[in-house]
């Protein structure tokens, strides 16, 4: 069996779940009509992981990181990526200060819990780099010298989907490395016709002072909610089931390059969170089909032909989850 050495309470996995449902309360009171992506940046967070955020503009992104570290409690930092934005605009830089008589670290905007990377693909290699080593190490270098980077520590990508031109696409290492690729599509009329309605009645997304944000946790929270979600059981049968169906991307013909073990652990993770965030001790298959898309879409490459053919990566998840079977026999 799968199990961890101390499995979370009934209490405890009440009380994460009162906490996880009052953070995406309060974010869904500014951010309207995108229940999903609030909640799966929060599991994300919770799981330790980073998401990657792809729609077009004016969808709320920015108001979503901004809202998110208020309602956490966490320092926020927003960086625009452009063409010309170097590593030191992200990582920081050492600069020569008369008065030590030597070189003083001036930390980049990386260093904070939240940090919102703005049209990531706009920038070039080198300064995804930077990022890469920060998403993934939880430190950055700089002249030499390793520094670590706060916890919790939680990176919210965004890139728009209909424009390529001035663009850098992410290795794929890079896109290996987001727990989630998230889409974020637009609200439906009566949301819009809504959010119309608050800013006819003085609505302000800069001024969340003026929304009232509730402050539920703060980043040691947040820890503690990651440490409690690592204690959530995981039983046999889950465990092969998140195998199988990652191993089934490798064998899927649309697939050129199945996704590596590390989405295996991804969807363990977010699996874990979601029973938590659902008052419940235990992992269900549910729990890991419910973002088999989120964590796998980004994390395998398609055939050229299955891409000519007009398959996205979103139909090859629905044949891994129909044609594989869950813990039991019955197919997804």
């Amino acid at each position: 069996m799968g199990v961890v050495e101390t499995e979370l309470t009934d209490a405890e996995a009440a009380s994460f779940a009162e906490t996880f449902g009052a953070v995406a309360d309060e974010i869904g009171r500014v951010v309207l009509g995108q229940d999903d992506v609030v909640s799966g940046v929060l599991i994300a967070m919770i799981a330790g992981g980073h998401v990657l955020l792809e729609g077009p503009p004016g969808l709320g992104k920015t108001l979503l990181g901004r809202t998110l570290a208020r309602a956490l409690r966490l320092r926020f930092h927003r960086i625009q990526f452009t063409p010309d934005l170097m590593p030191s605009d992200v990582t920081g830089s050492s600069v020569f200060d008369q008065r030590e008589n030597g070189f003083v670290f001036h930390p980049g905007p990386v260093f904070a819990e939240l940090v919102l990377a703005d049209e990531v693909n706009r920038a070039p290699a080198k300064t995804q780099a930077a990022l890469l080593e920060a998403m993934s190490d939880r430190q950055v270098t700089v002249d030499g010298a390793t520094r670590p980077l706060p916890r919790p520590f939680c990176v919210l990508a965004t890139q728009n989907p209909i424009e390529s031109e001035g663009t850098y696409p992410l290795p794929e290492a890079q896109l290996d490395r987001f727990l989630l690729k998230l889409l974020v599509a637009h609200p439906p009329i009566e949301v819009e016709t809504d959010l119309l309605g608050r800013y006819l009645a003085g609505f302000d997304p800069s001024d969340l002072d003026a929304a009232a944000i509730r402050e539920v946790t703060n980043g040691p929270g947040v820890l503690e909610l990651q440490r409690l979600a690592r204690r959530v059981r995981v039983d046999d049968g889950v465990l092969r089931y998140i195998t199988a169906l990652v191993g089934a991307t490798r064998r899927h013909p649309a697939v050129d390059l199945g996704a590596s073990p590390r989405a295996s652990i991804s969807l363990l993770l977010c699996a874990q969170v979601v029973a938590a965030s659902d008052g419940r001790t235990y992992a269900v298959p549910d729990d890991v089909k419910g973002l088999a898309a989120a964590v796998l879409r980004h994390r395998f490459l398609l055939r050229p032909e299955a891409e000519l053919e007009g398959i996205s990566a979103d139909d090859v998840v629905r044949d891994v989850l129909r044609d594989v079977p869950i813990p039991g026999g019955e197919r997804g």
